[in-house]
């Protein structure tokens, strides 16, 4: 063989070979939606937020994007944020926040000043949403160890350098009972008894990790008496936690089975009786993504098996199996306010990944807690947004500047989709078992479906998700629903990728401007929301049965609306 002929083969080859990989990315995957195979309730377990810094909730981009969170959600959207009881002058930063909501006189009594913490939740009960009242942090005057007080953290830094005097024990706990007395008293006279009686109150955040310097014991004690307080002002309250950080490593499954048996079992420390209040049980949840080959690896299999074992905590003790489970922070990785610029590996956080992330990761929850069997209410995604800094930062949040990312649109479609939940049968979604075990990370995309139906109408949310954030072309996905009305139907798609419901790759477009004139933000703003991919179309159904295909990107993820 000559050297002309050689290339010649080889060339040859090369064009086999991209053939073939061209047709396995085109190869179309199907989606098979049964209206009568009916799974359960499309619960609004995604209508649930949080954030470090409560002092952004009534700031202008704050107020501003609440506004969009309790106008996409049918029911009201929870709100849970740390530092309503943080000694401090209400001045917002990063990981940080105050209310100054107890401090002390020259003689030790204690001075109450709710101000910024009406402030906080007068903003949510206006927009009809919800607080997920978290008690904590502690007050400086109460704390066992009050200096240093006040953390000035930024990306880059230390992250343990925030534990400061706030996660410490207080060193009087009729005091700290009295503090939680007088809120609940508080806000029973400010929203009334109904209102007050309809919020989930929650007991400080991680405290198998820093978030608590204490021992475990005497975090169970600080609860007792906070749950007496509570109840002391209103009996009829909801509490519960622990709140503890997800990983063995951590030890937050091991705190977790702890405090449920001290809650049903132990000796209450406010008041010697057996047992403690426990009217919700939260754990926290994250994955894990890296840096390979110059592009974002996602992991969700230490998220997933982080809900599982806590579902599995909470199914295994009779008295708890039915008690409502909020996974108090579900989200890709830990830290909200580190961005790509000191953190590489969250460069998803901006465009369409982060999407297709939360559409194939909610997914999932459902599957995990039908599997179980038990009662699951809440996910909070710990995003929210974060004031006066960097345009698309890379920071973990819903918005920018005002600027709704691709990720809130996914929020847009869940809260579409309503009714009962459907059985999917999809060709090329990841087993529930592989996205537990190892991610998805093999040859193909997952290409999977929510699907819900209500009396008028069907929704199917689809995505084509890899933990590999690489380009590639669309994939055809072809629809099937069947057991629909005979008749005239209307069909809606919406659609988040790189052309549709991106502000992100607008802003690039424009050159990335830190500071964009009033018509591109009025632009960006526009790009910010949901869009349809096209316009809506009559179909006849017939036979009880739909078909429909669709072309989705990779990282892509679209809502098909029928309405009848």
């Amino acid at each position: 063989m000559n050297i002309k002929t050689g290339f010649a083969l080889l060339s040859l080859l090369t064009l086999l070979l991209k053939s073939q990989c061209i047709c396995a990315q085109q190869q179309t995957a199907t989606i098979n939606i049964d209206l009568n195979a009916e799974t359960g309730n499309m619960s609004p377990i995604w209508a649930w937020f949080g954030h470090d810094e409560p002092n952004y909730t009534y700031m202008k981009d704050g107020r501003k994007l609440l506004a969009h969170l309790a106008a996409l959600s049918p029911t009201p959207v929870h709100m849970r944020v740390h530092n309503l009881l943080t000694t401090g002058d209400g001045e917002a930063a990063l990981k940080w926040g105050s209310t100054n909501a107890y401090t002390e006189d020259a003689n030790g009594k204690p001075v109450y000043n709710w101000h910024l913490v009406d402030s906080i939740f007068d903003t949510y009960i206006k927009l009809g949403m919800k607080p997920y009242a978290q008690i904590g942090f502690m007050p400086q005057a109460l704390s066992t160890h009050p200096e240093p007080y006040r953390h000035h953290w930024k990306p880059g830094d230390d992250y343990n350098d925030i534990y400061t005097g706030w996660a410490y024990p207080p060193k009087d706990y009729n005091k700290w009972e009295e503090l939680v007395y007088q809120w609940v008293k508080h806000s029973v006279a400010r929203y009334g008894k109904k209102e007050v009686e309809s919020w989930y109150w929650e007991v400080w955040n991680e405290p198998n990790i820093s978030y608590w310097k204490g021992t475990m014991p005497e975090f169970f004690k600080m609860y007792d008496y906070a749950a007496q307080g509570l109840r002391r002002a209103l009996p009829t309250a909801k509490i519960g936690g622990p709140e503890i950080a997800g990983g063995s490593s951590q030890g937050g499954m091991r705190f977790l089975r702890a405090f449920i048996e001290h809650c049903l079992t132990g000796t209450n420390y406010a008041t010697g009786k057996t047992g403690s209040p426990l009217d919700v049980i939260s754990f926290h949840a994250k994955g894990q993504p890296t840096l390979v080959n110059g592009h974002v690896r996602m992991n969700m299999a230490p998220q997933m098996r982080d809900i599982r074992e806590g579902f599995k905590i909470v199914a295994s003790y009779p008295q708890t199996k039915n008690i409502p489970i909020v996974i108090g922070e579900s989200d890709p990785e830990g830290c909200a306010a580190c961005g790509m610029a000191t953190n590489p590996s969250n460069a998803y956080r901006n465009g369409t990944m982060y999407s297709s992330y939360t559409a194939a990761s909610f997914a999932r929850k459902y599957l995990l807690a039908d599997s179980l069997g038990v009662n699951f209410m809440g996910a909070v995604s710990w995003s929210f947004e974060f004031e006066n800094q960097p345009w698309f930062y890379g920071f973990r949040d819903l918005a920018t500047h005002g600027v709704d990312k691709p990720v809130l649109n996914v929020f847009r479609m869940f809260g579409m989709m309503q009714g009962k939940r459907l059985k999917v049968n999809a060709s090329q979604m990841y087993p529930l078992t592989a996205v537990t075990d190892s991610g998805m990370r093999g040859s193909h995309t997952d290409i999977g479906a929510l699907a819900a139906k209500d009396k008028k109408q069907a929704t199917v949310m689809v995505w084509n998700y890899h933990d590999d954030d690489v380009q590639a072309t669309g994939q055809p996905v072809n629809i099937t629903l069947s057991n629909l009305p005979t008749g005239t139907a209307t069909l809606v798609q919406y659609q988040i990728d790189n052309q549709h419901s991106n502000s992100y790759e607008v802003w690039k477009k424009m050159g990335s401007p830190q500071s964009p004139t009033p018509e591109q933000v009025k632009q960006l703003e526009q790009a910010g929301q949901l869009q349809t991919l096209g316009k809506p179309i009559k179909l006849q159904v017939k036979a009880g049965i739909l078909n429909t295909t669709i072309t989705l990107p990779r990282q892509g993820v679209a809502l098909l609306k029928l309405t009848w």
